[in-house]
């Protein structure tokens, strides 16, 4: 998604303000590289040294299993066209999709032709990854191990027990706090995979059941978590930070009840197209529908709302964060419509801004 930005841009925006995209772009796709793209929970930019603990999720999709219905073809009865595809590449070189002959087929975006889905599944099941992007983000596949540092692929593999353990490790830290179903939708690991390995967890005492008022539903902490004495954020949250994309989560965390709007139709969506909600202290207190029109040199906030309840300090400190990412964006203004019960205030306070600086 790019309306405002691409979407794997904004979570470290919101944790460190102010950041050069390109140190994702060199850490991603540079030479030599610290991440590499994969399935996590969905796709996703993971640190290297994650690599062996996924090689599970690699062999399941090699078998057939795993993976979108429409790729599971190509590890049965279609897998010499993947074959084929593969052969391609190590000898070629790095393709696209659009490298190929194969016309796309119909459905517009997800219309994925049948070499694209080819791809697809070589992707899913590790004989190939992504080299670079290009163009309009489009991947760029080449062989695994021509991507990914030998260093690495020499990493042992580990059992698929001791991988599905460190990954729900991983989540308990990553989440503080959480339930099971939190802790299994991280890495969106199944349910036969994931409940022994949690009771493992426990046994060990690297989980610790506990309860957490208001909430139904058993909690489970990592024995390392902290809890701060204070909390001060002030963050714009995109609709697939990890702090929100499980919306059940979010809803027990702040009571908000946040659903992205994108596939609604626009006479029914109630808070916009992209959504951003907005994280002051530990409280989601407002929500904006963001847009960056390059054209206009102006990130646009098509709507603004407040959570009830909110402070009285929400539009100033709205109002500053949305400059910071208007800035950081390269975008010379924020233009507010008259849209949402936040949206006058909102207007006058980046009014203010503009005019003091």
């Amino acid at each position: 998604m790019n309306v405002v930005a691409r979407a794997h841009y904004l979570p470290m925006f919101s944790r460190l303000g102010p950041y050069p995209r390109e140190l994702i772009d060199k850490a991603a796709w540079s030479r030599p590289r610290d991440l590499f793209e994969y399935w996590g929970h969905m796709a996703s930019l993971l640190p290297l040294d994650l690599h062996p603990l996924f090689r599970w999720r690699m062999a399941e999709a090699e078998r057939g299993g795993g993976t979108w219905t429409g790729l599971r073809v190509f590890a049965g009865p279609r897998r010499a066209e993947a074959e084929a595809l593969l052969r391609r590449i190590e000898t070629d070189g790095p393709l696209a999709a659009s490298d190929l002959e194969a016309p796309k087929g119909p459905g517009g975006w997800w219309g994925w032709s049948d070499g694209k889905r080819a791809l697809e599944w070589l992707f899913w099941a590790g004989h190939i990854t992504t080299s670079t992007r290009r163009g309009s983000f489009e991947r760029v596949y080449d062989l695994t191990e021509r991507v990914i540092p030998r260093k690495v692929l020499e990493t042992p593999t580990p059992s698929e027990a001791d991988a599905h353990r460190a990954l729900v490790r991983i989540s308990s830290r990553a989440l503080g706090v959480a339930t099971a179903g939190d802790l299994r939708d991280y890495f969106r690991l199944s349910p036969e995979n994931f409940r022994p390995r949690l009771a493992e967890l426990v046994e060990a005492g690297e989980l610790m059941p506990v309860q957490v008022k208001g909430w139904k539903q058993q909690a489970f902490l990592d024995p390392e978590a902290r809890a701060p004495r204070r909390v001060q954020a002030r963050a714009l949250l995109a609709p697939f930070d990890p702090l929100v994309w499980e919306r059940s989560r979010a809803e027990r965390l702040f009571g908000v009840k946040y659903r992205i709007e994108i596939y609604t139709p626009a006479h029914k969506r109630h808070h916009g197209y992209y959504v951003l909600p907005f994280l002051l202290g530990d409280r989601i207190v407002g929500r904006v529908d963001l847009k960056s029109d390059r054209a206009a040199d102006a990130l646009l906030v098509q709507s603004a709302h407040a959570e009830p309840g909110a402070p009285t300090d929400v539009a100033p400190e709205l109002g500053a964060e949305l400059r910071l990412m208007a800035e950081w964006l390269g975008l010379a203004r924020v233009v507010v419509a008259d849209r949402g019960d936040l949206a006058g205030a909102l207007g006058g306070q980046l009014a203010e801004i503009a005019t003091a600086a």
